[in-house]
């Protein structure tokens, strides 16, 4: 508990931020006005879905270079000066002009200026306060997207009813980075002092130990890390960002799919704290797997048409799950199996996957929507793209001993 009177301030302001930031705002944002877009402009789905597509691949691979930046000049900088950055290029979305091009070009916009506000520089100084308690420490700080799928859908549904127009989706939704993710990130977010790093993240003298990004990509534990996570973001990202859409296909209204999107919130929520919670007691690749059957499941009772609207939350909490468990997975196991000295480029890394995965899945669902009509083909690939990507970390084997992650100081 010490580390929590320690660490609350920045846990606190992570925590918003990370609801707030780049990570779950444009997902949470872009199935709603889906339709309308698609209905607007005559683009197909795949096309629409595209846009996030562009922004996820740009931020991926600019992820490495936002957590190094975060290694080497503090994490406080790059993680306010992104939640600005992102707030102002995501509320630009209000003047887009009529064209393909353009709904293109402000999606690669954000990601060259977002990545900064996920949990990419938010994870770190999280892992840097807490150690015996970071499983914990990071679900709660990752719940942050949970409490955005709850609320920033609902304020958006009611913001396009209101006014009558998709477009306010966009400005109304960059309030929340701006109004208050900023404030308190100003006031609290920071990094611990040498003297207050806990034992196991820094040495007797308080300097950072941890592999180098080259020493950590030398070793099969990264790259298994990485496939896994690569697969299980493939099979997600789509489900998510079409779930309206899914949801449309069984019967329902769009009240009702924002409602589910709160249901699959729900789910990442459950899976952060849970996960979270038996990481810090329980050998972390145990405890992920059984995990992942979940959604396996959740992408069968989602297939099909006419199911009831239970059966389809259900899928949907389920669903949640693998997202609750995969940030959980990236996380905790880039710290606990590469240490902290650089941790920022080593999750940049690790989350490139997550966000290549998340980024093309959309294109892959939209694409198969399209040419059948259904997204039943994905969603049973899905099923077997879970089951795989979670028995792939069994493969991990044992957590590396303290003094094998003492390969440079920092």
């Amino acid at each position: 508990m010490s580390e929590f009177r320690r660490g609350w301030k920045p846990l606190t302001a992570a925590l918003i931020g990370t609801a707030c930031g780049a990570s779950p705002i444009p997902f949470n944002v872009l199935p709603l006005v889906l339709g309308p877009v698609h209905a607007e402009f005559g683009w197909d789905f795949a096309q629409a879905a595209a846009g996030v597509t562009i922004f996820g691949l740009i931020a991926s691979f600019l992820a490495p270079v936002f957590g190094g930046m975060a290694d080497r000049y503090g994490v406080r900088r790059v993680a306010i000066g992104s939640t600005i950055a992102f707030a102002i290029a995501f509320a630009a979305f209000w003047f887009m002009p009529p064209s393909l091009g353009g709904w293109y070009i402000l999606w690669a916009v954000l990601g060259l200026v977002g990545i900064g506000s996920t949990p990419v520089t938010w994870s770190r100084a999280v892992s840097m306060w807490f150690q015996k308690n970071r499983g914990l420490a990071l679900g709660l700080m990752l719940i942050g997207t949970s409490i955005s799928a709850m609320i920033v859908p609902q304020v958006v549904t009611r913001a396009i009813s209101a006014y009558g127009n998709w477009r306010i989706a966009f400005p109304v939704a960059a309030l929340f980075p701006l109004l208050i993710a900023l404030p308190v990130a100003l006031l609290w977010f920071c990094e611990p002092r040498p003297d207050e790093r806990p034992a196991g993240v820094a040495d007797a003298s308080g300097a950072l130990v941890g592999l180098t990004l080259r020493q950590a990509a030398g070793g099969r534990h990264f790259w298994i890390l990485f496939a896994s996570i690569l697969i299980i973001a493939t099979a997600y990202g789509g489900a998510h960002i079409h779930m309206a859409q899914i949801v449309a296909l069984h019967g329902f209204s769009p009240q009702a799919a924002a409602s589910t999107l709160g249901v699959v919130a729900l789910g990442i929520l459950t899976g952060r704290l849970v996960v979270g919670l038996l990481f810090d007691r329980f050998w972390a690749p145990g405890v992920a797997f059984p995990v992942m059957l979940m959604p396996a499941l959740a992408c069968y009772l989602l297939s099909g048409t006419g199911s009831s609207l239970g059966i389809v939350m259900t899928g949907g909490f389920l669903l949640g799950l693998a997202a609750g468990t995969e940030s959980d997975v990236i996380a905790f196991m880039a710290a606990r199996y590469f240490g902290m000295a650089h941790y920022g480029r080593i999750y940049g890394m690790l989350y490139m996957p997550f966000g290549i995965g998340s980024a093309i899945s959309p294109i892959i669902y939209g694409v198969v929507r399209d040419r059948t009509g259904s997204y039943d083909a994905i969603l049973f690939a899905a099923v077997f793209m879970f089951i795989a990507g979670g028995a792939l970390l069994l493969a991990l084997g044992r957590y590396p001993p303290s003094e094998d992650l003492h390969g440079e100081r920092a």
